[in-house]
């Protein structure tokens, strides 16, 4: 029989709350803290909180499942105070465990991996590191649901996610891998408004879908309908060379994108004000300006709440990793050490705070759990959701599958790569080494 990290690998079990990184490979270490992240800080965002409620006891076995591999001392959750229906289902789950929870305040960003591991820990990764540097491996709630249904030998083919905003039914499900986002939408009644937009995944981290025939993946957290108009829409439509020449012509340094950026509170060298002035230098001349964007998480803080003049450093930050990486340098070659800001804590942002300062307030919604059964017509399976080298098909166009099946396997022999399956069984319809399309039968 395989062991637990071999069926994670055979389930193609991704992060599900981050950039994708494929899950059996931090499973062959060893470490002190095992940290399933629950505080879940998208504005509108509750789908974190809603599988907790829903599914707590797959959430814990999946949590002590994975501590065994890497032998695990400390097994830890965190969940935000007021998210009290989840903390309680964790914690009736939990009682033949030794599984803590730490209770975070309603703070943007309390999800922030390295936040989690601080605030749980007391240590900081290093600059430019991972938390197994500091001897803690951490993962999102859903990622521990998906290592559960991986040792029933289920393998991921739904996504869970919320579908919310300017819809007539705000919710939170299940849904098939590679469901086009239009037929997604379809599930939650359709939208209330003919001039819509979505965002993809969140307001601070996500991006705006510009087709909505692009699939839902493994990483999709949720979809928000905005209208077009709105501030924040208008925002995610400028184009590059627009953001550069408002900030070029209007930022005057205040630096408060800085003073309020996550990851500098926590004591790294990341200063946006700073890139900021690489917009008025030559490629040659602003890499001094661009290193102090490498640390940046993207968070969103300093473009969306920060900057009094609402201009685009969190951008700035992008452009200056693509412009690095173009001259040979990708990693981080300053100091490692990190100290938090003595104001880290009185420089938080307010969840509430933040929902007024987008204009997001009128669009909360409960958005609960619903079941549902529903299969799209058909679905395009992307081969590239995670890190890593993109997955080969071992599917043939007109081929008939059945849900569950492997349609593409991790490339063996390479660091990262994942495996996928067919979220809906039906025919094959067209195969390339980006994706799969299969027609429901």
């Amino acid at each position: 029989m395989p062991d637990i990290v071999e069926k994670i690998k055979n389930a193609g079990v991704i992060g599900a709350g981050g950039a994708g990184f494929p899950t059996h490979v931090k499973y062959k270490s060893q470490t002190r803290w095992l940290l399933a992240n629950g505080a879940e800080c998208e504005p509108l965002m509750h789908k974190d909180r809603e599988l907790m409620v829903n599914f707590a006891p797959e959430i814990v076995n999946g949590i002590a499942l994975a501590a065994a591999p890497v032998a695990a001392k400390e097994l830890w959750i965190g969940i935000k105070s007021k998210n009290s229906g989840a903390i309680q289902a964790i914690r009736d789950a939990a009682k033949n465990i030794d599984l803590k929870i730490r209770e975070f305040g309603d703070f943007y960003p309390a999800g922030d991996e390295y936040e989690l591991v601080y605030e749980i820990t007391g240590k900081l990764v290093p600059a430019g590191g991972i938390p197994l540097q500091v001897d803690s491996i951490v993962n999102n709630v859903e990622t521990f649901y998906n290592i559960y249904q991986a040792h029933q030998n289920k393998p991921v083919i739904n996504t869970f996610l919320t579908i919310t905003g300017k819809v007539k039914q705000p919710v939170t499900l299940f849904l098939p891998i590679g469901t086009s986002v239009r037929h997604a939408l379809e599930v939650a009644g359709g939208s209330l408004i003919d001039d819509f937009a979505v965002m993809n995944s969140g307001i601070l981290m996500g991006k705006l879908i510009k087709d909505l025939d692009q699939p839902i993946g493994k990483t999709t957290g949720g979809l928000i309908v905005l209208p077009k108009e709105h501030r924040l829409i208008q925002r995610y439509s400028m184009t590059k060379s627009q953001m550069n020449k408002i900030g070029h012509s209007a930022c005057d340094q205040c630096s408060y994108c800085t003073e309020l950026c996550p990851r500098y509170l926590l004591g790294y060298d990341i200063q946006p004000h700073k890139v900021m002035r690489s917009l008025g230098f030559t490629l040659t001349s602003k890499e001094m300006w661009n290193r102090y964007a490498q640390l940046c998480c993207q968070c969103g803080i300093c473009t969306l709440y920060a900057c009094p003049e609402d201009l685009y450093p969190r951008e700035a930050c992008v452009q200056s990793i693509d412009n690095l990486k173009e001259i040979g340098v990708t990693k981080w070659e300053g100091p490692t050490e990190v100290k938090a800001h003595p104001m880290k804590n009185e420089r938080r942002v307010p969840m509430k705070l933040l929902n007024n300062k987008l204009g997001l307030t009128p669009y909360e919604a409960g958005a609960h759990y619903k079941e549902t059964a529903y299969e799209p017509p058909y679905v395009r399976i992307l081969l590239d959701q995670h890190i890593g080298v993109p997955a080969r098909p071992v599917v043939q166009e007109k081929q008939t599958v059945e849900k569950g099946r492997l349609i593409a396997e991790a490339v063996p022999d390479t660091p990262l790569s994942a495996a996928y399956h067919a979220s809906i069984s039906g025919h094959v319809t067209r195969v390339t080494p980006e994706g799969i399309t299969i027609e429901r039968i």
